[in-house]
């Protein structure tokens, strides 16, 4: 019964942003909203290029706070669901932009022997719920035990890599 309204002797709760929890109401960090910008190359020829790095899993995450790679902060507040394209441009700023790009990261490389090879990897990777990219000859599945054990139970020659991963689909 009560609360805030019923209690106007009791202070409101300390907000986020004055706790420094949170500073996407901060007016210095930008609030990103949409997953791309459509701009110009002209538009972008005289501003600093910037770039937000992040693995294909941090691609996904679309509420949280980050910071590029020249060090500017950004809150990600993204509609539910959008995922980050490498090559995008996420935000214009005075005198400067950032590009989504992809970190290089950990994964299984696959080259299929045949087409039949390449459709049962395929498909096992899917049916795990699992992401799979491609990389000209060679299928990619995230370095996990259970792609680890897959491989290996279905008899699948595979090497650990380090390379940037964009799955297949969205």
């Amino acid at each position: 019964m009560g609360g805030p309204e019923m209690a106007p002797h009791t202070p409101p709760p300390a907000s986020r942003s004055s706790r420094g929890l949170d500073r996407a109401s901060d007016p210095a960090v930008p609030v990103i909203t949409e997953s791309h910008v459509h701009v110009h190359d002209a538009d972008l020829a005289r501003l600093e290029r910037d770039a937000l790095v992040l693995t294909a899993e941090e691609r996904r995450w679309g509420r949280r706070r980050v910071t590029t790679r020249a060090g500017r902060p950004l809150a990600l507040a993204l509609p539910t669901g959008s995922m980050l394209t490498p090559g995008e441009i996420l935000h214009v700023g005075p005198g400067w932009y950032v590009v989504i790009e992809a970190a290089p990261e950990p994964v299984l490389a696959v080259t299929p022997r045949s087409r039949e090879e390449a459709i049962r990897v395929a498909f096992e990777v899917g049916n795990r719920h699992f992401t799979l990219a491609t990389d000209g000859d060679r299928l990619l599945v995230p370095d996990d035990p259970a792609m680890d054990q897959l491989l290996t139970r279905l008899g699948i020659a595979f090497d650990r890599v380090q390379c940037v991963f964009v799955p297949v689909g969205a």
